[in-house]
């Protein structure tokens, strides 16, 4: 048994059994991977993967069991890495950060600035992708921190902590029709062409339930992932924006003007989130209790101890 069979296993779930882009990720070959496979089985005396000829479909039963064996290995060994780095040299060494556009844009850059002048050898990393895509960064050990509004409290390895709370705005041209409404609703909004986000970004799945539970049907004539493309076309007379309120800025965006409407749409809460046994270098958790007042090292680790005892799915 060697690491590179584990590897292999691990990166044969991950690429959903296909083992020409198992070999592609990890840089050898297929006949390769099958062999490793083959011999990694014999000696454990249990096959591991579902096959249908030269396919592998799946997992069989015991080869669940050793995936999760393979996952904390290597965990662990990744940790044992983190541990030498750290105590080699304590502020030096890289951070990955996933997260979205709106947070990346809107969110962090006054803590990231904070935090590179206190920790000016640390070299920050930011990944934006959809958010199911910061929680796989974060789950393959691409991130040590991610940070979105939807997706990190769906994976059982991820440990997801709120960040802040916000709530959606509207937007419009200067002189829209919206800005002689003394109260707006819900019906007005949806009287006009809307331009949002696409859907599993920042909040929409809220947005689209507030309309539906008012038996409204919003006319969205175009969504984007991030704020910054909703104001040009909200500028250029597509529509009226829905937005994340921290996305409007009145001197950058001085053409268009904000509705606040926190009673027409339901908070949203951005959470931070770490893998599940992980070892993060010390300067992670200072950037972790810059962006959470309070969420120190060892308040993590409380709550992840008192998560295990009672026996319970974690999330707050």
């Amino acid at each position: 048994m060697n690491f590179q069979q584990l590897k292999i296993v691990r990166e044969t779930v991950r690429q959903e059994f296909n083992l020409t882009t198992v070999a592609n990720a990890l840089f050898t070959s297929q006949p390769g991977v099958s062999k490793h496979i083959k011999d990694l089985e014999d000696e454990l005396g249990v096959e591991i993967f579902i096959r249908r000829g030269k396919r592998l479909l799946g997992l069989t039963e015991p080869g669940r069991e050793v995936l999760s064996v393979v996952e904390r290995i290597l965990l662990d060994t990744q940790n044992m890495r983190n541990i030498a780095e750290h105590f080699a040299s304590r502020e030096t060494g890289n951070l990955v950060i996933a997260t979205t556009h709106t947070q990346a844009r809107y969110a962090l850059p006054e803590v990231i600035k904070q935090f590179k002048a206190e920790h000016p050898k640390v070299h920050l990393v930011l990944h934006q992708g959809s958010p199911k895509e910061i929680a796989d960064l974060l789950t393959t050990g691409e991130a040590d921190i991610a940070i979105a509004t939807e997706w990190l409290t769906n994976t059982q390895e991820i440990a997801a902590f709120p960040y802040y709370t916000w709530h959606h705005a509207i937007i419009a041209p200067r002189g829209h029709p919206l800005t002689k409404l003394e109260n707006i609703t819900l019906a007005d909004i949806a009287e006009y062409p809307i331009v949002t986000y696409n859907e599993g970004f920042t909040g929409r799945s809220n947005i689209d339930r507030c309309f539906a539970e008012a038996g409204l049907v919003p006319d969205t004539v175009l969504s984007a992932i991030d704020a910054d493309v909703i104001k040009t076309y909200v500028d250029i007379g597509l529509g009226i924006g829905i937005i994340a309120s921290m996305a409007y800025h009145p001197e950058r965006d001085s053409s268009l003007v904000r509705f606040d409407v926190p009673k027409l749409f339901v908070p949203n809460t951005t959470r931070l989130a770490i893998r599940r046994g992980v070892y993060l270098r010390s300067y992670a958790y200072a950037l972790i209790e810059k962006l959470v007042p309070g969420l120190s090292e060892h308040k993590i680790n409380e709550i992840l101890r008192n998560e295990s005892a009672a026996g319970l799915d974690f999330s707050i």
